[in-house]
């Protein structure tokens, strides 16, 4: 991931915890909890211009594409032959790529798709839980769950302890692919 391709925006999170939005840690965490959702979700989330898969055929009508939502596809390819869009194949945002008037083969990497996906910009309710994850990453020590200073004392809640919130959750939910295929 680029140094700049967050799911949330650093001066955001700056503010939440009023040091610098270049401040390292502040960046580290920010890069871990973009990472974090990315990884749940299984998929980019951010937008990406001519991406390039190769896909292993199902013997099915459709294949799904690893990334959504689906804004574009540039170019189909079967064992080496462009297909004509519409004629050959169509496409769904979902990420659904069907075959017109047949099936694909059942054959290991013989479709190879350009396609952009992704969303510009991210929507308010992943950025909101990166930045949440962040604060959370920012501020806890590992293995702490409680500490003591002078007369103040801190103590971190379940997310702390949990790794995450309902709003994160949800948020997984909703964004996420292929669920039929989770472990």
């Amino acid at each position: 991931m680029a140094t700049t391709d967050y799911l949330a925006s650093a001066a955001d999170l700056a503010v939440w915890l009023g040091v610098p939005a270049d401040d390292p840690k502040l960046m580290q965490a920010l890069a871990a909890a973009s990472s974090r959702f990315r990884g749940a979700v299984r998929h980019y989330v951010s937008f990406m211009a001519d991406d390039t898969v190769v896909l292993d055929g199902t013997g099915k009508e459709s294949l799904l594409l690893p990334a959504a939502p689906v804004t574009a596809v540039a170019s189909v390819q079967l064992d080496g032959e462009a297909l004509t869009y519409r004629t050959d194949y169509d496409w769904s945002a979902d990420g659904f790529l069907r075959r017109v008037d047949g099936c694909w083969p059942d054959r290991l990497r013989c479709v190879e798709v350009v396609y952009s996906h992704g969303y510009e910009p991210v929507p308010e309710d992943i950025a909101e839980v990166v930045i949440d994850q962040a604060r959370a990453q920012y501020a806890v020590r590992p293995g702490l769950t409680s500490m003591t200073v002078g007369g103040q004392s801190v103590a971190f809640g379940a997310q702390a302890s949990i790794g995450v919130t309902a709003q994160w959750t949800t948020a997984v939910e909703k964004y996420r692919l292929n669920r039929g295929d989770a472990p």
